[in-house]
């Protein structure tokens, strides 16, 4: 029977990607390498807080560390005594932020199945192909989503859902428990799928400890700090970055149902918030809000952890600007369990302000311990300081691989790195170190008469302009150049920006290549439930002008 990751070279290729002696002292310095031993050590804590969950103004509920691992043994037991959930299982989840989330991952966990979160804003199909896909035969379900969970079950009769809440009791002895290893699947998530089937990245219980370790180091997290996670469950950034990263440093965080502008300097101000996790589009949306926070106790405040999507310049300068809160922008993916690398917190003010805008685009900051960096060019050759090539990352974070997916598995560790599908470059500084910096996706460059152009360096200047709220550039299909830049606009209110302006504009920065030759003004531009912005999905707007050849 083949191995659902690959053949015998591809697995040989994903395991040198998985480990490195450069990446093997953030292992050395793991104190716990599964969730079993994790949660032993952090149910002695008592009544110290660990979770407080704001679903409204009047909805909050604390949970201690001791509630919290009760809760935990009581719905693993649950789960292997009432359901027969055994190792190395998948689980899914249908839920919405909600504290139940944080309990069902840690007591699949504590008995080494596997969660699948599932995206609850995906169409029935999609949620289908994930269920099935990942060979889910449980799904837990808050009460509100039951309904849909028997709606799935219809289509997938080996499904069984259960609801899950806050009486779970628990059966049978902790000794009757299964022990997780370090190696046990622990989360499959997926990706988008937006050029075709999406994918399941396979993480294992010591991905999401060491990567979790990383950021607790890196942030300097201790148990007198509290997090906020304002982003979806669903995926690894809500879960690894403000849950299991507290969890592990035995600090506390605060899980918000939803992100809401209305209420978020409001809650950082009563919760005494110190980090909190956030998307680029996030920030556009604070800032576009106006809703002031200087009459808030913020003092307490540290700085916002950012990634997951394109952050132009001018975002970071304004939100920086207006707010007084440092961004401390980063890069990862699902692949690399969450983030490879972050700007460092010690930066002074002129090196921070420097990273952030000498070159055109914000460092993502230097390599975290659990893994390398670098930049390859298309034969998996290493490239030097400053030329673009793809970045490819390898280290104790990285995933085991694709499931099911051999062919996608064949391709993206080609070289014996994880291949990011992203291009980029770095600068080193005085102390040798590697910034990377992100200009596109790679299947999102465009390129017009056989030359690649970054639709990043284009949204730096449509951004800056005057009376654009946000701005994206876009490859469209054009038959004289195979493809050409157009611009998709959002005005900001109040203002009369015709084409003629952006166009002008962008030809006073840069060349008539790299500049749009079209603009599309809307009202929205469509995201992910993660907030990184589909930008393919744009593409249709600019098909009549598919036949038409720009001069200039």
């Amino acid at each position: 029977m083949s191995h659902p990751l690959g053949d015998a070279a591809t697995l040989e290729r994903i395991a040198r990607a998985r480990h490195s002696e450069k990446t093997a002292p953030a292992l050395d310095a793991l104190a716990w390498h599964e969730f079993r031993s994790l949660l032993e050590a952090r149910s002695a804590e008592g009544e110290r807080p660990f979770l407080v969950f704001r679903g409204g103004d009047a909805d909050r509920v604390s949970w201690s560390y001791a509630r919290f691992a009760a809760a935990v043994e009581a719905l693993a037991r649950r789960l292997v005594h009432e359901l027969g959930v055994a190792r190395g299982d998948r689980v899914a989840l249908l839920m919405h932020n909600d504290p139940q989330v944080p309990i069902s991952c840690f007591a699949c966990w504590r008995i080494g199945a596997c969660v699948v979160p599932v995206n609850l804003g995906e169409d029935d199909d999609r949620i289908r192909f994930v269920l099935e896909n990942a060979r889910c035969e449980v799904a837990l379900a808050l009460p509100q989503h039951e309904s849909r969970a028997r709606e799935l079950q219809g289509a997938l009769p080996v499904l069984r859902p259960v609801v899950v809440g806050d009486d779970d009791e628990a059966t049978g002895k902790p000794s009757d428990l299964p022990s997780p290893e370090p190696e046990d699947e622990a989360l499959i998530v997926y990706t988008s799928g937006t050029t075709g089937a999406p994918k399941g990245v396979v993480l294992t219980q010591r991905n999401l400890l060491v990567d979790a370790d990383a950021l607790r180091g890196w942030n300097d997290i201790d148990p007198d700090t509290r997090l906020m996670c304002v982003l979806p469950t669903h995926h690894v950034n809500g879960l690894i970055v403000t849950l299991v990263t507290p969890f592990l440093a035995g600090a506390s965080t605060v899980l918000a149902r939803r992100f809401q502008t209305t209420r978020f300097w409001q809650w950082m101000a009563e919760e005494k918030v110190q980090i909190v996790s956030v998307v680029p589009t996030l920030l556009a949306f604070l800032l576009e809000d106006g809703d002031s926070h200087e009459e808030l106790d913020l003092s307490g405040f540290r700085h916002l952890i950012c990634g997951a999507g394109p952050l132009t310049v001018e975002l970071a300068a304004r939100f920086e600007g207006r707010f007084g809160f440092r961004i401390l922008h980063g890069y990862g993916l699902s692949e690399t369990t969450c983030y490879s690398c972050m700007l460092p917190v010690g930066l002074s003010a002129e090196a921070h302000r420097r990273w952030m805008e000498a070159e055109g685009f914000p460092s993502v900051g230097v390599p975290l311990p659990p893994n390398e960096m670098t930049i390859h060019d298309p034969g998996g050759q290493a490239l030097p300081e400053g030329e673009r090539g793809e970045i490819v990352v390898r280290g104790v974070n990285v995933m085991l691989g694709y499931f099911g997916r051999p062919e996608a598995n064949a391709e993206t560790f080609a070289h014996g790195w994880f291949r990011s599908g992203d291009e980029g470059f770095f600068r080193r500084d005085a102390e040798g170190r590697h910034f990377f910096f992100i200009t596109g996706r790679l299947k999102e460059l465009i390129i017009r008469g056989g030359v690649n152009l970054s639709p990043f360096e284009i949204d730096e200047v449509l951004n800056r302009i005057p009376g654009v709220a946000r701005g994206l550039a876009v490859g469209f299909e054009n038959r004289w150049y195979g493809e050409e830049v157009g611009a998709y606009v959002m005005r900001e209110e109040g203002s009369s920006i015709d084409e003629a302006g952006i166009l002008a504009a962008c030809r006073s920065e840069l060349s008539y290549t790299k500049s749009p030759k079209v603009v599309v003004f809307g009202d929205d531009i469509p995201v992910t439930s993660t907030g990184k912005y589909q930008r393919g999905r744009l593409r249709p707007l600019f098909e009549p002008w598919r036949d038409e050849q720009f001069r200039a």
